[in-house]
């Protein structure tokens, strides 16, 4: 039986998924990190993007967050998410909406302040997308 650590992500809306888990994928601030079970205590900002926890060897559950920390210790990964949504669940088309806007106003800024706005909005617009690219590149596999 392969070793697991004990996975929380959280959100201001609740709570989005609890359980065991063999491997955890995460979008830290400097890069992709991998968290298995015994991992050294680490905390870390998220940027947008896609967490995937590998729940049993080669099976995978996908979700998306907005951003937040991630804190790990040996037996536990818990997630603090700004938003956090099931991959599943995401709107393609309204992400779409949302990444033409920002590409929009990234074009037409007058102010940095408008333009930071953009550029996270787009930021996170792009990170669904890829979610839902990579989910749909699972399912066929």
């Amino acid at each position: 039986m392969a070793m697991t650590i004990h996975v929380d992500i959280v959100s201001a809306e609740g709570e989005i998924f609890s359980g065991l888990a063999e491997m955890v994928y995460a979008p830290a601030e400097m890069g992709e990190v991998g968290v298995a079970p015994r991992h050294a205590p680490m905390l870390t900002r998220l940027k947008p993007g896609e967490i995937r926890v590998e729940v049993k060897s080669g099976e995978f559950e996908h979700y998306f967050v907005s951003g937040g920390m991630l804190e790990v210790q040996p037996h536990l990964v818990t997630v603090l998410a700004d938003t956090a949504i099931r991959a599943r669940d995401i709107n393609e088309a309204a992400a779409l909406e949302a990444k033409q806007r920002a590409e929009a106003a990234l074009a037409g800024q007058t102010a940095e302040f408008e333009y930071a706005k953009a550029q996270a909005e787009l930021a996170e617009a792009v990170a669904k997308l890829r979610t839902i690219e990579h989910l749909r590149k699972t399912k066929r596999s």
